[in-house]
Protein backbone atom coordinates (compact mmCIF):
# COMPACT_ATOMS: atom_id res chain seq x y z
CA UNK A 1 0.00 0.00 0.00
CA UNK A 2 2.99 2.46 0.47
CA UNK A 3 3.92 1.97 -2.74
CA UNK A 4 1.20 4.18 -3.87
CA UNK A 5 1.50 6.91 -1.61
CA UNK A 6 3.61 8.93 -3.90
CA UNK A 7 1.20 8.86 -6.50
CA UNK A 8 -1.59 9.88 -4.43
CA UNK A 9 0.49 12.76 -3.07
CA UNK A 10 0.60 13.91 -6.96
CA UNK A 11 -2.87 13.28 -7.73
CA UNK A 12 -3.80 15.60 -4.18
CA UNK A 13 -2.37 18.33 -6.65
CA UNK A 14 -5.38 17.85 -8.65
CA UNK A 15 -8.12 17.48 -5.98
CA UNK A 16 -6.00 21.31 -4.18
CA UNK A 17 -5.84 22.74 -7.03
CA UNK A 18 -9.75 23.63 -7.64
CA UNK A 19 -9.51 25.43 -4.04
CA UNK A 20 -9.86 29.23 -2.91
CA UNK A 21 -7.52 30.57 -5.17
CA UNK A 22 -8.28 33.82 -3.14
CA UNK A 23 -4.87 36.60 -3.02
CA UNK A 24 -2.39 35.48 0.14
CA UNK A 25 -2.08 38.40 2.60
CA UNK A 26 -1.08 38.16 6.21
CA UNK A 27 -4.33 38.24 7.45
CA UNK A 28 -5.23 34.91 5.27
CA UNK A 29 -6.50 32.22 7.52
CA UNK A 30 -5.65 29.21 8.42
CA UNK A 31 -2.92 27.14 9.28
CA UNK A 32 -1.51 26.16 6.28
CA UNK A 33 -1.85 30.22 4.53
CA UNK A 34 -0.47 31.81 7.84
CA UNK A 35 2.84 29.22 7.95
CA UNK A 36 3.29 28.13 4.82
CA UNK A 37 2.17 29.68 1.67
CA UNK A 38 2.16 33.54 2.48
CA UNK A 39 6.02 33.28 4.30
CA UNK A 40 6.59 31.22 0.85
CA UNK A 41 5.14 34.03 -0.79
CA UNK A 42 6.90 36.18 0.69
CA UNK A 43 10.68 34.54 0.12
CA UNK A 44 9.95 34.54 -3.60
CA UNK A 45 9.28 37.77 -3.59
CA UNK A 46 12.47 38.71 -1.36
CA UNK A 47 14.64 36.42 -3.94
CA UNK A 48 13.15 37.63 -6.66
CA UNK A 49 14.19 41.35 -5.97
CA UNK A 50 17.60 40.63 -5.33
CA UNK A 51 17.69 39.74 -9.29
CA UNK A 52 15.89 42.22 -10.73
CA UNK A 53 12.56 41.17 -9.95
CA UNK A 54 12.88 37.92 -11.81
CA UNK A 55 10.35 35.27 -10.29
CA UNK A 56 11.68 32.49 -12.38
CA UNK A 57 15.13 32.79 -11.42
CA UNK A 58 14.12 33.35 -7.49
CA UNK A 59 12.38 29.89 -8.15
CA UNK A 60 15.39 27.75 -9.40
CA UNK A 61 17.22 29.58 -6.93
CA UNK A 62 15.54 28.39 -4.46
CA UNK A 63 14.77 25.05 -5.98
CA UNK A 64 18.12 24.60 -5.87
CA UNK A 65 18.80 25.70 -2.19
CA UNK A 66 15.90 23.09 -0.75
CA UNK A 67 17.77 20.14 -2.42
CA UNK A 68 20.47 21.84 -1.08
CA UNK A 69 18.68 21.58 2.66
CA UNK A 70 17.49 17.87 1.70
CA UNK A 71 20.76 16.64 0.47
CA UNK A 72 21.39 14.57 3.71
CA UNK A 73 18.03 12.61 3.03
CA UNK A 74 19.16 12.24 -0.24
CA UNK A 75 22.57 10.94 0.52
CA UNK A 76 21.12 8.15 3.03
CA UNK A 77 19.01 7.72 0.32
CA UNK A 78 22.11 6.50 -1.95
CA UNK A 79 23.61 5.09 0.94
CA UNK A 80 20.45 2.43 0.95
CA UNK A 81 20.57 1.57 -2.37
CA UNK A 82 24.01 0.74 -2.20
CA UNK A 83 23.52 -1.86 0.37
CA UNK A 84 20.68 -2.83 -1.86
CA UNK A 85 23.29 -3.97 -4.44
CA UNK A 86 25.08 -5.81 -2.06
CA UNK A 87 22.54 -8.08 -1.24
CA UNK A 88 20.81 -8.42 -4.74
CA UNK A 89 21.99 -11.88 -4.86
CA UNK A 90 20.28 -12.56 -1.44
CA UNK A 91 16.75 -10.95 -2.61
CA UNK A 92 17.45 -12.89 -6.17
CA UNK A 93 17.51 -16.32 -4.43
CA UNK A 94 14.61 -15.39 -2.48
CA UNK A 95 12.46 -14.84 -5.67
CA UNK A 96 13.44 -17.73 -7.30
CA UNK A 97 12.48 -19.72 -4.42
CA UNK A 98 9.03 -18.10 -3.68
CA UNK A 99 7.50 -18.24 -7.81
CA UNK A 100 3.87 -19.45 -6.05
CA UNK A 101 1.80 -16.36 -6.83
CA UNK A 102 -0.73 -17.90 -4.30
CA UNK A 103 -1.32 -15.65 -0.94
CA UNK A 104 0.69 -17.74 1.29
CA UNK A 105 3.46 -17.52 -0.96
CA UNK A 106 3.46 -14.31 -1.72
CA UNK A 107 3.23 -13.46 2.37
CA UNK A 108 6.34 -15.66 3.24
CA UNK A 109 8.30 -14.16 0.52
CA UNK A 110 7.69 -10.69 1.66
CA UNK A 111 8.84 -11.98 5.36
CA UNK A 112 11.99 -13.52 4.31
CA UNK A 113 12.75 -10.10 2.34
CA UNK A 114 12.00 -7.97 5.52
CA UNK A 115 14.12 -10.65 7.34
CA UNK A 116 17.09 -9.85 5.04
CA UNK A 117 16.09 -6.30 5.02
CA UNK A 118 16.63 -5.94 8.56
CA UNK A 119 19.81 -8.40 8.63
CA UNK A 120 21.80 -5.65 6.34
CA UNK A 121 19.63 -2.93 8.04
CA UNK A 122 18.13 -1.34 4.80
CA UNK A 123 14.79 0.61 4.64
CA UNK A 124 13.34 -0.63 0.98
CA UNK A 125 10.90 2.54 1.99
CA UNK A 126 13.31 4.85 1.02
CA UNK A 127 14.30 3.95 -1.99
CA UNK A 128 11.92 6.65 -3.68
CA UNK A 129 8.73 7.83 -1.46
CA UNK A 130 10.37 9.36 1.56
CA UNK A 131 12.21 12.11 -0.44
CA UNK A 132 9.04 12.89 -2.64
CA UNK A 133 6.75 12.85 0.72
CA UNK A 134 9.12 15.21 2.19
CA UNK A 135 8.73 17.86 -0.35
CA UNK A 136 4.97 17.82 -1.62
CA UNK A 137 4.35 20.48 1.17
CA UNK A 138 6.96 22.46 -0.57
CA UNK A 139 5.46 22.04 -3.95
CA UNK A 140 1.81 22.69 -2.72
CA UNK A 141 3.35 25.58 -1.08
CA UNK A 142 5.19 27.08 -3.87
CA UNK A 143 2.15 26.50 -6.29
CA UNK A 144 -0.22 28.09 -3.86
CA UNK A 145 1.87 30.97 -3.17
CA UNK A 146 2.69 31.64 -7.05
CA UNK A 147 -1.14 31.45 -8.29
CA UNK A 148 -2.60 33.28 -4.90
CA UNK A 149 0.47 36.14 -5.51
CA UNK A 150 -0.47 38.17 -8.56
CA UNK A 151 2.81 39.92 -8.85
CA UNK A 152 4.45 35.96 -9.30
CA UNK A 153 1.22 34.79 -10.93
CA UNK A 154 1.47 36.93 -13.60
CA UNK A 155 5.46 36.96 -14.50
CA UNK A 156 7.06 35.81 -17.60
CA UNK A 157 9.80 33.78 -17.57
CA UNK A 158 11.45 32.81 -20.87
CA UNK A 159 8.40 31.38 -22.68
CA UNK A 160 6.05 31.24 -20.35
CA UNK A 161 4.09 32.59 -17.68
CA UNK A 162 4.85 31.20 -13.89
CA UNK A 163 1.02 31.28 -12.77
CA UNK A 164 -0.33 29.53 -15.75
CA UNK A 165 0.34 25.94 -17.94
CA UNK A 166 3.61 26.06 -20.61
CA UNK A 167 1.48 26.89 -23.76
CA UNK A 168 3.96 24.86 -25.59
CA UNK A 169 4.12 21.97 -22.49
CA UNK A 170 7.57 21.89 -22.98
CA UNK A 171 8.10 21.98 -19.08
CA UNK A 172 5.84 18.97 -18.32
CA UNK A 173 8.04 16.73 -21.05
CA UNK A 174 10.99 17.84 -19.72
CA UNK A 175 10.04 17.17 -16.37
CA UNK A 176 8.92 13.77 -17.14
CA UNK A 177 12.12 13.11 -19.15
CA UNK A 178 14.53 13.75 -16.49
CA UNK A 179 12.51 12.10 -14.03
CA UNK A 180 12.74 9.02 -16.48
CA UNK A 181 16.57 9.76 -16.57
CA UNK A 182 17.24 10.16 -12.60
CA UNK A 183 15.51 6.69 -12.43
CA UNK A 184 17.70 5.32 -14.81
CA UNK A 185 21.07 6.78 -13.35
CA UNK A 186 20.46 5.62 -9.14
CA UNK A 187 17.83 2.48 -9.92
CA UNK A 188 18.37 0.59 -12.98
CA UNK A 189 20.25 -2.35 -11.19
CA UNK A 190 18.22 -2.72 -8.21
CA UNK A 191 14.48 -2.06 -10.64
CA UNK A 192 16.04 -5.61 -12.56
CA UNK A 193 14.75 -7.50 -9.53
CA UNK A 194 12.68 -5.54 -7.96
CA UNK A 195 9.40 -5.07 -9.44
CA UNK A 196 7.59 -2.51 -7.40
CA UNK A 197 10.79 -0.27 -8.14
CA UNK A 198 10.69 -1.10 -11.78
CA UNK A 199 6.76 0.05 -12.21
CA UNK A 200 7.64 2.84 -10.10
CA UNK A 201 10.02 4.08 -12.63
CA UNK A 202 8.05 3.93 -15.38
CA UNK A 203 5.16 5.52 -13.74
CA UNK A 204 6.11 8.11 -11.92
CA UNK A 205 7.45 10.14 -14.98
CA UNK A 206 3.79 9.71 -16.66
CA UNK A 207 2.09 10.56 -13.48
CA UNK A 208 4.42 13.73 -13.59
CA UNK A 209 3.85 14.69 -17.26
CA UNK A 210 0.06 14.40 -16.86
CA UNK A 211 -0.06 16.21 -13.39
CA UNK A 212 1.87 18.88 -14.72
CA UNK A 213 0.29 19.49 -18.09
CA UNK A 214 -2.51 21.48 -17.22
CA UNK A 215 -1.25 23.24 -14.00
CA UNK A 216 1.17 26.35 -13.42
CA UNK A 217 4.54 25.85 -15.02
CA UNK A 218 6.53 26.39 -11.50
CA UNK A 219 5.54 22.92 -11.07
CA UNK A 220 7.23 21.60 -13.71
CA UNK A 221 10.03 24.03 -13.22
CA UNK A 222 10.42 22.85 -10.18
CA UNK A 223 10.68 19.36 -11.23
CA UNK A 224 12.85 19.97 -13.38
CA UNK A 225 15.39 21.79 -11.92
CA UNK A 226 15.33 19.03 -8.99
CA UNK A 227 16.31 16.25 -10.67
CA UNK A 228 18.55 18.06 -13.26
CA UNK A 229 20.44 18.94 -9.86
CA UNK A 230 20.01 15.08 -8.86
CA UNK A 231 22.45 14.29 -11.72
CA UNK A 232 24.98 16.42 -11.42
CA UNK A 233 24.90 15.32 -7.76
CA UNK A 234 24.67 11.53 -8.58
CA UNK A 235 27.49 11.98 -10.93
CA UNK A 236 30.02 13.60 -9.05
CA UNK A 237 29.62 10.68 -6.00
CA UNK A 238 29.98 7.80 -9.08
CA UNK A 239 33.18 9.98 -9.92
CA UNK A 240 34.22 10.27 -6.15
CA UNK A 241 33.54 6.56 -5.76
CA UNK A 242 35.81 5.77 -8.67
CA UNK A 243 38.50 7.75 -7.25
CA UNK A 244 38.16 6.33 -3.54
CA UNK A 245 38.37 2.84 -5.43
CA UNK A 246 41.28 3.60 -7.64
CA UNK A 247 43.28 4.89 -4.90
CA UNK A 248 42.32 1.76 -2.78
CA UNK A 249 44.15 -0.35 -5.36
Amino acid sequence: MKKYVSILSLLAIFLLSGCNNAPITAESPGVWNHFFIYPFSKLIQYVAYLFNDSYGIAIIILTVVIRFLIMPLTLKQTKNQEKMKKIQPEIKQLREKHTGKDRESQLQLQNELMAVYKKHEVNPLSMGCLPLLIQMPILFAFYYAIIKTKEIALHNFLWFNLGTADPIHLLPVLAALTTFIQYKMSTTELAASNPQIKMMGYLMPIIILFSAWKLAAVLPLYWMVGNVFLTIQNVVLQKRKKKAASASL
